[in-house]
Order: structure tokens, then C-alpha cells, then sequence
């Protein structure tokens, strides 16, 4: 698979795992707003940079998100308090689940003590009661996760169809994505100049509007498996020498050799790569070659309509 689709997994520990750590912060007896509680947790999780990195395809954090998550069943089951907006605290029963599971709950552990809790029906029937697939990730992340699917198979749509087009509508492509990128300045100056005599590069673009900075592109369309090496990296360094210039970006469809990085890497002009999977990440963010099919509206309470309630 061209596009990485390791992007569906995470860092991250899923929300069950974080009951212990909050009830842990909580069981100073102190109440705390939830960023704060939140920060905490993650402190007594020992969660590192990268996945307190992590983001969702709302922008959000997952690690917040997931958490929330937590907050939200600990609430249902009447092991926290929440004595004001937005501020948690800990309660007797929360202490007494604390004391008969040191060492927390994994998903099949939470499924039992938590599905009493949740009901789908409007009258809250207890016969009728079930619990939410503690095995999937909150709504937010499922819908994440559905969007970041999406984006998988879209991609490897992108990237077939790429391979497959003409080598000028390539070249033109790849210009674009870079303008839509911002590089070009207000005035998004960049033009394909592939074709015989290009001297070994297929775009230009203008930083300023007298062409005095420029970055020049090269552009290879190649198949699944044909990488690109150094002794094409070497060609392009070469022809941005004989133009003078400072900045090249390479771009291919496939994929590069690590000889190639690593000659980009150590040459003064350090030419940027980008694979085929990166350049249709880029295409997808920056909305080239793609468009907004349908777009979804999520609420949230409003807690400012409820102040002082």
C-alpha cells in the first residue's frame, strides 16, 4: 500500500486505561478544573511528547479527546462529582473502585462495570439498557477514524490516477500543490517549464515578485517500486548549479532510495523529497485534485447558554 496506513493507529492509550490516572490525580481530594485534571492525568500516565502530539482530523487533541471520554463514563457511574461547571472531584464510590482495582481496567473489565451505566432509550429502561462498543474509540474518534479511512482510499486514488495521467498534467499538478501551499507569495507566481530543454527541471517558482528568489521543481511520474536513486538527485543538484540556485524540491510518485536521501541531506543546497504518499497527503490537506464531497455539523452543549443555572 502506497499511502501509510499506519495513520489509523495512535500513541495514545484508549480511554479505559486512563480511569486510573484520573482517579489517582482526583483522590488528593482536591477538585480540579478538567484542562487541569486532564494535564495531570496525563502526567501520572507517564504520556510522552508524541502522543500528547497527536491530533484529530478536527484539529483536537486525542489525548484530550480521550480523556473527556473517561470523565464522561466515571460521571455516568457516579464515581466523580462535578460540584461546578467544568470541575471534577472525587466521591466515595470513585475512592471504593480505586481501592478494588489497583491496577485499573482493560476493555473487557470496563465493558462489565460500565454498561449498567449507559441507556439508549428515552425512558431509561433498564431491560433495555447497553452499553456504548467499549471496543471502538468515543463518537469523535470513530468519526476521525472514518475520515482518516476516507482519506487512505482517496489517496491511493490520487496516486493511481497520477501515475496514469500525462507527464506536462503532472509537472502542472505538482506546481499547483506548491502554490496552494503558499509558495509563490500573494501573487501564486509558479509555471511548469518541463518539455525538451528544461534544462532538468520542470517548474519554477517565484518568492518575490521580481523572480529574484526562486525554487525550481522536478517532477518524476515513475510506477509502484520504481524508486527514485542518488544518481537522479545528483542530476537535479546539478541543474539547479548551472542555474544558480539554492532551492529545488523533487517530487515522484514513488518512492526514494535511502542513498538519495541521504546525498540530499549532506549537499549545500539540501533539496527537499517528497514521496508519492506525502504528495498526496499534501494534495488532500491543501484541497488539490480533490473537493469537499459532504460536510457534517457536531454540537456540543453549550455551557455558557447554561451558566448560573
Amino acid at each position: 500500500m502506497d499511502i501509510d496506513s499506519d495513520s489509523l493507529s495512535s500513541g495514545v492509550p484508549t480511554w479505559p486505561e486512563f480511569l486510573k490516572p484520573v482517579l489517582e490525580v482526583l483522590s488528593s481530594g482536591q477538585t480540579y478544573h478538567r484542562r487541569e485534571l486532564i494535564d495531570r492525568a496525563a502526567e501520572v500516565a507517564h504520556l510522552g511528547d508524541a502522543a500528547r502530539a497527536e491530533r484529530l482530523n478536527s484539529g483536537g487533541l486525542r489525548y484530550v479527546q480521550r480523556m473527556g471520554w473517561t470523565l464522561s463514563h466515571l460521571s455516568r457511574a457516579g464515581l466523580i462529582d462535578r460540584p461546578r461547571r467544568a470541575h471534577y472531584a472525587i466521591n466515595d464510590a470513585g475512592r471504593a473502585w480505586l481501592a478494588e482495582h489497583p491496577e485499573g481496567m482493560n476493555y473487557s473489565t470496563a465493558h462489565t462495570f460500565f454498561s449498567p451505566y449507559w441507556r439508549t432509550d428515552s425512558t431509561k429502561n433498564p431491560d433495555t439498557a447497553v452499553a456504548p462498543d467499549v471496543e471502538a474509540l468515543d463518537p469523535l474518534e470513530k468519526i476521525d477514524q472514518g475520515i482518516e479511512q476516507l482519506h487512505v482510499e482517496v489517496g491511493e486514488e490520487l496516486l493511481t490516477r497520477l501515475r496514469e495521467s500525462h507527464p506536462d498534467f503532472f509537472e502542472e499538478a505538482v506546481v499547483r500543490v506548491l502554490l496552494r501551499m503558499g509558495y509563490g507569495g500573494a501573487e501564486a507566481r509558479g509555471q511548469r517549464i518541463g518539455g525538451s530543454g528544461d534544462g532538468g527541471v520542470d517548474g519554477v517558482i517565484d518568492q518575490d515578485p521580481l523572480g529574484l528568489d526562486q525554487i525550481y521543481v522536478q517532477a518524476k511520474r515513475y510506477a509502484e517500486g520504481n524508486t527514485v536513486g542518488r544518481e537522479a538527485i545528483q542530476a537535479f543538484v546539478g541543474a539547479l548549479h548551472g542555474r544558480g540556485a539554492s532551492k529545488g524540491i523533487f517530487i515522484t510518485t514513488s518512492a526514494f532510495t535511502q542513498g538519495a536521501k541521504e546525498y540530499a541531506g549532506m549537499v549545500p543546497s539540501r533539496p527537499i523529497l517528497i514521496d508519492g504518499a506525502r504528495l498526496v497527503k499534501l494534495m488532500l490537506k491543501y484541497k488539490v485534485g480533490v473537493q469537499v464531497k459532504q460536510t457534517y455539523e457536531i454540537v456540543d452543549v453549550d455551557e455558557d447558554f447554561f451558566e448560573g443555572v
